[in-house]
């Protein structure tokens, strides 16, 4: 019977564990002193060795030739141990067993000392999946065990244990293996396999594993091929992949908004056999790459995935920006999520590559972001000239025909006529702002006669009814006179107002330049504005102050405008 090759290969000494060093010589160093934990916690992610080098320390503390702290696995407690036959070394799946009955009756069994070996070994993998009743009734035992008894303990999930069984453990964190390391042992097997597998081969494979050697074992017996070599096509055509080159070829396509080159680009990938999930995995990686390639541009080249050359990196990584990948790398990450609940997986996926070539499509705030910073990126750069707003041709109405006609062609087409405002009821003419005319020479032209100059005294009211359209949320200040009063002394218009409130309000910028503005045009001189919180001082000559505003006036008038319609009735 065929046996796969991570079992077959699965390591027999702590020298043949791969790039776990620094657990396998301490472990090697405890067997020999015999300074051995009654438990230990071996925790890491998949295909890292925890469950192998679990077994290897229940053979080595059983072990009676030990080599060492390594294991002879040629006596007889080492072939029992190996074979099952003895049972004084139980693995046990904590998946499957995790009751508060499975684990009492541990404890009532874990007390008989052993039969055959030394040492009473209980393996229990996955221990995050116990229960919490049961995590407590192994609490006592596992604190003050007998002499003859260990638990190895093993976990993917380290903050599913309980702090109260980490302080009863000596805890071994086992790392991933380095993508060289992962290849040095696939060449090695290769060879003892009689398999013909290439360097590129074996470098993509130990990508792929994503630091499991386990994995990366499983895919080279997947990719196995007796009568040919293993190269890196023959990788990707066995695991349904794009390949490095496509994929490079699609995130250009990204990159330019070609929306239709690149569904063209999936439809010929989905036609060739190739898996959709994969292919937005490869996608999401290269992302990846190119989002610590434009952080850390110096620092950043130790943490890519290898896959693609500096050049490429390059190249990709100029077509966007760190925002723009952000949202991109979210949107893959949420679309391969999704796959497993999809009922189109190609379907999900063409519209995943419609949202990453048009931003506008992507309507959360990674893709609101994204485009901000496009729009920084064209405004720090300078707007092009074809992006640029033509001004509107003012006093079209005073232009020869002819030079309207040509201004209106020379216009764009979303600039439109636009109807002037309507004027309020008893509204002064002539205040709407038009540009200061263009200056010329005293001797070419005699200048404009000033308008007539207008009553200091009728200045402030005609100025507040001409606001009134333009600031609609300011207008009930300016005309209530006990809030704010408009004194003009020479070329200053002072507006007194009552409180900061009401200077916060009445003193913005675009309210006090049209005062200024609309004070010009009617004394015909300049007029500079300001505001001061304060009661007006005694009214210059010529100069009309309202009288103080008297909320019972407003409510005798009130009652004189009913007893006249009583009257009339």
């Amino acid at each position: 019977m065929y046996q796969a090759l991570y079992r077959k290969w699965r390591p027999r000494t702590f020298d043949d564990v791969v790039g776990q060093a620094h657990i396998t010589d301490t472990l090697k160093r405890q067997v020999e002193t015999g300074r051995l934990s009654h438990a230990y916690l071996f925790t890491g992610t998949r295909g890292t060795g925890k469950t192998t080098c679990a077994k290897i320390l229940s053979r080595a503390v059983n072990c009676e030739h030990p080599v060492n702290g390594n294991p002879c696995n040629q006596c007889p407690s080492c072939l029992g141990i190996e074979n099952g036959s003895i049972l004084d070394v139980l693995e046990l799946d904590a998946a499957s067993n995790n009751g508060v009955d499975q684990v009492r009756a541990l404890r009532d069994e874990a007390v008989y000392t052993p039969a055959a070996v030394r040492k009473r070994v209980y393996i229990v993998d996955e221990v995050h999946m116990l229960s919490t009743a049961a995590f407590n009734a192994l609490l006592k035992i596992l604190e003050e065990p007998p002499a003859h008894l260990m638990f190895i303990l093993a976990t993917t999930e380290l903050h599913k244990v309980p702090a109260t069984i980490k302080s009863r453990c000596q805890q071994f964190a086992f790392k991933r293996i380095l993508p060289g390391d992962i290849a040095a042992r696939l060449a090695y097997v290769a060879r003892q396999e009689g398999l013909e597998l290439r360097g590129e081969g074996a470098e993509l494979l130990a990508r792929l594993a994503d630091g499991g050697l386990r994995d990366a074992l499983s895919l080279l017996d997947q990719c196995a091929i007796p009568d040919g070599p293993i190269g890196a096509q023959e990788v990707l055509d066995a695991l349904g992949l794009a390949g490095n080159l496509e994929t490079a070829r699609l995130m250009e396509q990204i990159g330019a908004g070609d929306t239709a080159a690149a569904l063209e680009t999936l439809a010929r990938l989905y036609g060739a056999g190739k898996e959709v999930g994969s292919l937005l995995g490869e996608l999401s990686a290269l992302a990846r790459d190119l989002l610590v390639r434009k952080t850390a541009p110096k620092g950043g080249a130790a943490l890519l995935t290898g896959g693609y050359d500096e050049n490429t990196i390059r190249k990709l990584s100029n077509l966007f920006q760190i925002p723009r990948l952000a949202q991109m790398l979210g949107v893959l990450q949420t679309t391969i999520a999704d796959l497993s609940r999809s009922g189109n997986r190609r379907t999900d996926a063409e519209l995943c590559l419609i949202r990453l070539c048009d931003p506008v499509l992507d309507e959360s705030l990674a893709g609101l972001n994204a485009r901000l910073a496009r729009v920084e990126e064209l405004l720090a750069g300078g707007i092009p000239t074809a992006c640029a707003v033509p001004p509107v041709p003012q006093k079209r109405a005073q232009e020869p025909a002819p030079v309207q006609q040509k201004q209106q062609a020379d216009a764009p087409p979303w600039e439109e006529e636009r109807p002037p405002l309507p004027e309020e009821p008893g509204e002064p003419v002539g205040y709407e702002m038009e540009p200061a005319p263009e200056r010329k020479s005293p001797a070419r032209e005699a200048p404009a006669p000033a308008p007539a100059a207008a009553p200091a005294a009728d200045l402030w009211p005609g100025l507040v009814a001409g606001l009134r359209s333009r600031f609609p949320a300011v207008y009930p200040f300016l005309s209530n006179p006990a809030a704010v009063q408009g004194v003009l002394d020479e070329s200053t218009l002072t507006l007194w107002v009552d409180t900061e409130f009401t200077k916060s309000m009445v003193g913005t910028a675009a309210l006090l330049s049209a005062l200024e503005q609309m004070a010009a045009a009617q004394t015909g001189s300049p007029v500079r504005c300001v505001v001061k919180v304060g009661a007006p001082p005694k009214a210059a000559k010529g100069t009309k102050v309202p009288a103080e505003h008297d909320n019972l006036d407003d409510l005798l008038a009130m009652g004189q405008q009913f007893d006249n319609i009583i009257i009339q009735e």
